[in-house]
């Protein structure tokens, strides 16, 4: 199936509740258009060209609605004095935080987005980016925020540490990486791309509500307010269970609330569904991953059921980044569900899609 207008369109077209012909949707590749485009993991992190066309290579295969520039999530404290790994054809990671003891935090200075670390590779690849796709699709950069971005300086375990012995402390981490984050995002803006929020360390899973509100919501709405005062609307995604701080999310004002598969689209739908678009949840690993294109229809489809009638709308999206190898055929099978169902969604027939594949399985 072939979809009759651009996501640029699909996009404008909803703002203004015209008629369109499917759900936004957005299987979030991350680091698989790599495979897509036929290139070493390593590659998107070395050169700025490789990083635009990978992405837009794996936009025009599949056709969904979203496509952002985004490696993984220590570019900022690289830029900071963090050291990272990078294998060969895997996604980097840390391997080493900028600082060890908390009489170190003042030596920290917030990154310059053109001179510092992968940022000016980045920021290159947003222009390439533009050039290829502006007026096509709405590009997009992954930046991580501030609380995230200070487990990374410190470390994840003595951060979660200081949260309880030093509070005082993971503020000052929190604000030198504000700078850092609010930097870069505004270099991006300047661009004309729109950054987007990750923010996986405030998860439920990872510290308490109480310690979300004290520690990270003050910097993630301040990063939130800077980028709306530029003219953009803001999408925030964090990992894990966030059932318990929905609501202080949704009320920073955002644009979109991208949430993981273990939280549940129906509740969220109900808890905040009359603040902010909704955007999610298709298990990455057991459906995408693993699972068969029937499962990933599936899946798809009850998403489709549980959050079309969303006030604020709904995208069709995975829970998170998906698996570097996830099978393309599963991609597709996302795509094609969304371009069958079409717009508006008809619940009933969606049932009965549904029907049809449990039939399937038997």
């Amino acid at each position: 199936m072939k979809d009759q207008m651009t996501p640029m369109e699909r996009a404008t077209a909803l703002a203004k509740g015209l008629p369109v012909d499917r759900l936004q949707c957005n299987p979030n590749v991350a680091n698989g258009v790599a495979r897509i485009y036929g290139c070493k993991i390593l590659e998107l992190s070395q050169s700025a060209k490789t990083l635009a066309q990978a992405q837009v290579a794996a936009y025009r295969k599949f056709g969904y609605d979203s496509i952002r520039i985004f490696t993984d999530l220590f570019p900022w404290a690289e830029a900071m004095g963090a050291k990272v790994k990078y294998p060969e054809d895997e996604t980097a990671d840390l391997a080493e935080p900028a600082i060890t003891d908390v009489s170190q935090i003042d030596s920290l200075q917030p990154a310059d987005p053109y001179k510092d670390g992968r940022l000016p590779l980045q920021l290159d690849a947003m222009k390439y980016l533009v050039d290829e796709v502006k007026g096509e699709i709405g590009c997009s950069c992954g930046i991580v925020g501030a609380f995230t971005n200070a487990f990374f300086l410190m470390g994840v375990n003595k951060t979660l540490s200081m949260i309880y012995k030093n509070p005082e402390a993971v503020h000052r981490l929190c604000r030198v990486s504000l700078e850092t984050v609010k930097a870069y995002a505004a270099a991006a803006i300047d661009i004309g791309i729109t950054p987007a929020i990750s923010e996986p360390m405030s998860s439920c899973t990872v510290v308490s509500p109480k310690a979300f509100r004290e520690f990270s919501l003050p910097y993630l709405k301040e990063l939130v307010d800077f980028i709306k005062s530029r003219g953009k609307g803001v999408v925030v995604h964090i990992c894990g269970q966030t059932n318990k701080i929905w609501e202080d999310v949704a009320d920073l004002g955002i644009a979109g609330l991208s949430i993981d598969n273990v939280a549940s689209l129906a509740d969220c739908k109900h808890v905040v569904g009359d603040k902010v678009k909704i955007l999610g949840n298709v298990d990455p690993g057991v459906t995408m991953f693993s699972g068969t294109p029937e499962e990933v229809r599936q899946s798809t489809l009850q998403c489709i059921l549980d959050t079309y009638d969303s006030p604020k709308g709904y995208m069709v999206m995975s829970g998170c980044s998906l698996p570097v190898d996830t099978p393309q055929e599963n991609i597709q099978a996302m795509m094609d569900t969304v371009r069958d169902v079409g717009y508006p969604v008809c619940p009933d027939r969606v049932r009965e899609l549904l029907q049809a594949c449990e039939k399937g399985k038997k």
